[in-house]
């Protein structure tokens, strides 16, 4: 009888099953398999916050109760838009100009966003060539440039703030001689603007320079073997060999910190005044909420904004990104047709020696 059990085909069970059936599925829909968890996480964390505040923006503000009041449809985005918001501790856009620029909640932020990715992909380049060369002393250099970018936003804060600090800044007298600073720079809009701009290129050069440094250490040493042998400077083995190998790169390290830049908050905090002196679209939404009255439906409104102007910014780099990528496709195949050109060339003039002999 035992050894009748024994012979009885067993029961496949739950985890079989799932072998066999994944076993079964094309390689796509394995692939989808494979990114249902993150997917899911990203619905959970992401998108459905994001659901959540695009719903809030389409209710009114109250300024009692914690909650919002009634249907008002887009009037929340049409009170930012055209500045009829009287409860907005700043204006998120101005069309008449009767508002300064840089006291606009949106083109303060714009104008921050490209200045500091500007700054930043510069500096961070100049790094990145400063941490690939060869010299003595390299590895004391990628120190300093890396230890901005691991000093805490809060301790950077307080290193701006107490060089502008009127009466005993370092920099405050010396800049207020020379008529580039008034005698309050972090009260004033214009200088806030600057320190904050500096000191987040200053923090955050480091980041993209490392990123840059990657996409340099992937370049092909062949390269630069033959712009030498066939005489080109150092302008022109940039021009024609690095700038373009390294650009697909400098996209996505430019499409990381824009996306950081479009959403800065920290170092307005703790650097300056505060959002009362520098306004950004992220400073709004927290005023919106936390200030003196709780208006979560202009606060949504101006979070559905922000996500709005990001998402332009993200579509523009990866249409940038990908024509690069076609782009750097069609040189590298270009490369690869006359490199084996030359060979053949070389093969033929080999034999035509051979034969003559």
């Amino acid at each position: 009888m035992a050894v009748d059990q024994a012979n009885q085909p067993r029961s496949d069970g739950i985890l079989t099953r799932i072998g066999t059936w994944t076993e079964n599925l094309s390689e796509q829909m394995y692939a989808y398999l494979l990114l249902a968890p993150a997917f899911v996480v990203l619905v959970l964390f992401a998108f459905w916050p994001l659901a959540s505040a695009i719903r809030m923006s389409f209710f009114a503000d109250t300024i009692t109760s914690a909650e919002v009041g009634e249907f008002v449809g887009v009037a929340n985005y049409i009170q930012l838009l055209t500045n009829n918001n009287a409860l907005a501790p700043a204006a998120f856009v101005d069309f008449s100009f009767q508002t300064p620029l840089l006291e606009q909640a949106l083109f303060m932020t714009l104008l921050f966003a490209v200045l500091s990715v500007l700054g930043e992909t510069l500096l961070g380049f100049l790094y990145a060539m400063l941490m690939k060369a060869e010299y003595e002393g390299r590895r004391l250099v990628r120190v300093l440039i890396i230890l901005p970018w691991a000093i805490p936003i809060v301790i950077q804060g307080m290193i701006f703030f107490l060089l502008f600090r009127p009466g005993y800044g370092l920099l405050t007298e010396p800049l207020q001689q020379i008529g580039l600073f008034s005698g309050l720079p972090l009260n004033t809009t214009f200088d806030g603007f600057v320190i904050v701009t500096v000191a987040d290129i200053w923090k955050t050069s480091a980041f993209m320079a490392l990123l840059i440094l990657a996409g340099l250490e992937s370049v092909n040493q062949d390269l630069y073997e033959v712009a030498d042998v066939m005489g080109a400077s150092r302008w022109q083995r940039f021009r024609y060999i690095t700038f373009p190998l390294v650009f697909p790169v400098l996209m996505v390290a430019m499409l990381f910190r824009t996306m950081g830049a479009l959403r800065v908050y920290g170092i307005i905090e703790s650097t300056t005044v505060g959002c009362s002196t520098v306004p950004s679209m992220t400073c709004l939404v927290t005023q919106f909420m936390f200030g003196s009255a709780s208006l979560y439906g202009s606060a949504a409104a101006v979070s559905v904004l922000i996500a709005i102007v990001v998402g332009l910014f993200i579509m523009t780099y990866l249409v940038l990104i990908r024509q690069s990528s076609q782009t750097l496709g069609l040189a590298w195949r270009e490369y690869r047709r006359s490199r084996s050109r030359r060979r053949r060339n070389l093969r033929r003039r080999e034999w035509r020696r051979w034969s003559r002999r």
